[in-house]
């Protein structure tokens, strides 16, 4: 039978100073949770855990501002003991004593303790700014009869009955409180120590079909319902690669449109033989009344260097890639900023391979190196990627800072760009949505792209990905 809150605080009171026990005989679970955490939580953050205990996940979070609440108060009194530089408050997870927002709001192994759990994500709103993303942990009920054994055999801290939530329950009652899922999936298929084969696992068996459906631990990313943005209120920044592109450099700057309160062409020319550097220059002095601006690339390498050095020259709240060969139209740029405007997406990308494409646009290995990265993205990032290698991508400037300041996770190794911005955006746990366009013919120049050279590259970075992302 379910305890009422009363109750229930009382019996965790009870609990309270055999917490440090409980928790030695299962640190590797502990430890593994405070681990998948970081991956989404960054050093410096502001940070709520409700159903805190005794404050040890949100220290080893390592917050610029953490609170933790609780219902137990003897458990709060050794939280504030323990972490001291940490805010701990005695609370109800309905009823929650804060008049203050955070960019994190953690609840691990809380669900089944709440009397309402819809009711309670529902309050959460109250501590949410509109970027502030909500981390869910719970475990898998398939796991029910292990747990209730481990519990009769002194190995696990004793506990009330628990709601029996599946992921997707999580996720609708999430959605019926007004939270929009981000991400979500399976953790943790040893959660216990074993050497060598509790990394095999927990690092590789835990990510494989059907296996992973049978961990642990339950996640879920989730954010406040999005709300619009005024596009007018909003400038915007085209950032256009280019090398070697002379005869597109006109049409790039007739055909693309004006958006939100103002628009800013900013071509990155690297080093090209053609004379593109000059057009730039004629067709800047022919269009005074547009603001244009030449960036050039000097000793800079690859499209994913001019990107970095057009979005650091970039003055716009939000930042666009159009590639200089023009074979995603410059018209369909309103629609990725629609996208992003509307708040349905936070990192909007192109997808080519959606709508027929003129015969020579893509060569049939380049489509099938597309799909097969389609494929492993969206394994890889646990959201749905039908083109990873479109070149039109588009998000905030103060996104795109954040992924520029943790780009040390993964290293500058991507000469595209593409990568770089789309890891980023996944380990910001940004909602990422897919534009369809209908790609075109080049008309001027050639490819630049070596299917097999720069294929095998684009595999090793996804390998690289693979053990920064789902091997943590």
């Amino acid at each position: 039978m379910r305890m009422n809150k009363a109750d229930l605080s009382a019996f965790l009171d009870e609990q309270a100073p055999a917490s440090d026990r409980w928790k030695a005989k299962n640190r590797y679970y502990y430890e593994s949770i405070e681990r998948i955490l970081r991956f989404h939580v960054p050093p410096g953050a502001s940070v709520l855990e409700i159903g805190c205990g005794t404050g040890d996940l949100l220290q080893a979070l390592a917050p610029k501002r953490g609170v933790g609440v609780d219902i137990s108060p003897k458990t709060v009194e050794r939280a504030r003991a323990r972490h001291p530089t940490l805010s701990f408050l005695t609370g109800d997870a309905e009823n929650l004593p804060l008049e203050e927002t955070f960019d994190y709001v953690i609840l691990s192994d809380l669900l089944g303790y709440l009397e309402d759990v819809q009711r309670t994500f529902e309050k959460l709103h109250k501590v949410c700014h509109s970027r502030t993303r909500v981390i869910v942990t719970y475990y898998n009920y398939l796991w029910e009869p292990v747990l209730r054994a481990g519990e009769k055999l002194g190995m696990k801290r004793p506990q009330p009955d628990q709601n029996w939530l599946a992921l997707g329950d999580i996720q609708n009652l999430l959605s019926l409180a007004n939270f929009q899922t981000i991400t979500k999936g399976y953790r943790l298929l040893l959660p216990v120590r074993v050497p060598l084969l509790s990394m095999f696992c927990n690092r590789v068996l835990s990510n494989l079909p059907l296996l992973r459906k049978l961990c642990l631990v339950e996640l879920i990313v989730a954010r406040p319902a999005p709300l619009p943005a005024p596009e007018d209120a909003l400038s915007c920044s085209v950032v256009v690669p280019a090398r070697n592109e002379r005869g597109n450099i006109e049409q790039a700057v007739a055909r693309t449109p004006s958006m939100g309160r103002h628009t800013e062409l900013i071509f990155v020319e690297g080093n090209s033989s053609d004379g593109t550097a000059e057009e730039i220059e004629r067709v800047i002095a022919a269009n005074p009344g547009r603001d244009i601006k030449l960036v050039r690339q000097g000793n800079g390498v690859g499209k994913g260097d001019a990107v970095r050095k057009g979005f650091a020259a970039a003055s716009g709240d939000v930042l666009m890639i159009l590639d200089a060969d023009l074979t995603v139209p410059p018209e369909d740029l309103p629609k990725f900023f629609r996208a992003l405007a509307s708040g349905l997406g936070e990192f909007i990308n192109g997808s080519r391979l959606v709508y027929p494409m003129e015969k020579q646009a893509m060569r049939f290995l380049n489509t099938l190196g597309n799909k097969f990265f389609s494929i492993a993205f969206t394994w890889l990032l646990d959201q749905p990627f039908k083109d990873t290698l479109c070149g039109t991508k588009v998000l905030y400037r103060k996104d795109y800072e954040r992924i520029a300041a943790g780009r040390s996770y993964f290293g500058e190794f991507d000469p595209f760009g593409d990568f770089d911005l789309i890891f980023g955006a996944a380990k910001l746990d940004l909602k990422i949505v897919e534009v369809p366009i209908r790609y075109r013919e080049r008309t001027y120049g050639t490819t630049q792209i070596s299917r097999f050279r720069h294929g095998w590259l684009l595999l090793r970075m996804c390998l690289f990905a693979l053990r920064r992302i789902k091997f943590v």
